[in-house]
């Protein structure tokens, strides 16, 4: 016999609030599209390692779906789709709504970098016969972590006549790999007696590069010398080349599942690309939405939003001037009237760890998409703090569109904390909120991810699109 509900119960169910496994709130065909949704997911990872090779896929993602170059004073009407491609690390896409612009409109802002390591300007050397690269680290890494993993060489070479000459070595079956040497345990009693943000110093992240000789008795350095003979013969370039280069070392990892139930995703790059691929299939699949939306796929953000390609640059503000103007109306009153998704990741609770956490304000894996009112560190410093009437607008959106949501914090009070780019976007009066991701192992050379999560962020995106 079916047991009634007492009357407390009845008020819990009413009053309380707590997030549930999204597992429990979807059906299994849709726990099978989400699935699905991760398998383009991972090639899109495995083909965008870095800035460049994002905006390169989205583009041709987006003209494979009808996307063509953005023409400055052009008036477009509902259900044009145009994309701007700014210096070849930062993208703009557009889909035209049916509303005119100056209701304003609807943006994602998600960024494209990840934490990597980048070479020095003067990077080649060789020491007892051994030829390495000297790097400087970009974005927040633990060091440690990338030692003795495998690396592959990504990024462009211009030379001085401006032909460029892109490079990437690493990723595919038969390339040579590259690393970064530790110590060995037996060895390395004064290092380990260390502390961990001292065990392995930046000036150590020397790259592993070569260690046969040229031939040839008469010449010094002759390691180096044939790395560079080598690099001539396949690249054309010289050591005077890397001066105008972007050369970055990622992880050599491809994305993977990950548990004996394959519900998680390891890769490298999650932070951010797992909101960037979201927001780009969302947009992508756009056709007339009610609002004109911009979605942006920002560079720059792990090492401050600087930059022309950074998301602090005029780069959107001169866009929306742009047809704003188009259409005879102001930039300015466009933006005082949009709202903004700033797609960006939030760490996952971590069992392992649960002492950074405040546990019933932090984000769960397989809890679904997670808002994030404010980021920032400590008494909310360098943070957007969404207003409530935008927070319950994003509520209602989420909720009848039956998205899998939840809400986190970055830490402890006093822990620690993070930046997003929403606080340069709300700076231009736009109401914002940070939407995203909950992501283990965050930062490090292989983040993990919830398949569902993912697939959430993705119908979040599109809901909002509207």
């Amino acid at each position: 016999m079916k047991q009634e509900k007492t009357a407390g119960q009845t008020l819990r169910e009413t009053l309380f609030w707590e997030p549930k496994h999204a597992a429990e709130r979807i059906s299994e065909e849709e726990v099978q599209r989400a699935d699905a949704f991760c398998e383009d997911y991972k090639q899109f990872l495995d083909a965008a390692k870095t800035e460049r090779e994002a905006v390169c896929t989205a583009v041709k993602l987006a003209e494979a779906r009808g996307f063509v170059p953005y023409c400055v004073g052009q008036v477009y009407k509902a259900g044009d789709k145009v994309y701007l491609n700014n210096r070849g690390k930062s993208l703009l896409l557009a889909v035209f709504g049916e509303a005119p612009l100056q209701e304003g409109v609807n943006l994602l802002a998600a960024h494209i970098d990840s934490p990597r390591i980048d070479l020095k300007p003067r990077p080649v050397y060789e020491d007892n016969e051994i030829c390495y690269f000297k790097t400087h680290y970009y974005g927040g890494i633990k060091k440690y972590q990338w030692t003795a993993i495998p690396l592959s060489l990504h990024g462009v070479v211009v030379k001085r006549d401006g032909t460029v000459v892109e490079v990437k070595l690493g990723e595919d079956a038969g390339d040579p790999l590259f690393v970064i040497t530790d110590l060995l345990p037996h060895l390395a009693k004064d290092q380990m007696s260390k502390k961990m943000t001292e065990g392995v110093a930046g000036e150590a992240l020397n790259i592993l590069i070569g260690s046969r000789p040229f031939k040839d008795d008469a010449a010094s350095e002759k390691v180096k010398l044939n790395v560079l003979h080598l690099l001539q013969e396949k690249y054309g370039i010289d050591e005077a080349d890397f001066l105008s280069a972007e050369l970055e070392f990622t992880p050599a990892f491809s994305a993977r599942d990950v548990g004996f139930d394959r519900s998680m995703i390891g890769a490298y790059g999650h932070d951010d690309r797992v909101c960037a691929y979201t927001a780009l299939r969302a947009t992508l699949d756009a056709e007339k939405p009610a609002r004109t939306m911009v979605t942006i796929l920002a560079d720059k953000e792990e090492v401050g939003s600087n930059g022309n390609t950074g998301m602090q640059s005029s780069f959107l503000a001169y866009f929306i001037d742009d047809i704003a103007e188009a259409a005879g109306t102001k930039g300015r009153h466009v933006l005082s009237k949009s709202c903004c998704l700033s797609a960006d990741v939030n760490a996952a609770f971590d069992p392992s760890y649960p002492e950074v956490t405040e546990k019933r304000n932090t984000a769960l894996l397989n809890y679904g998409v997670v808002i994030t009112k404010y980021t920032g560190a400590r008494g909310k410093s360098d943070t957007s703090d969404a207003s409530a009437e935008y927070m319950a607008q994003i509520r209602r959106t989420l909720d009848d569109a039956n998205v899998v949501w939840q809400t986190g914090e970055l830490g402890k009070v006093d822990q620690g904390g993070g930046g997003t780019v929403a606080m340069y976007i709300a700076n231009l009066n736009v109401d914002t909120v940070d939407l995203g991701v909950p992501v283990l192992s965050m930062h490090s050379p292989y983040e993990v991810v919830a398949k569902l999560d993912v697939y959430m962020a993705y119908r979040a995106f599109l809901a909002f699109i509207g």
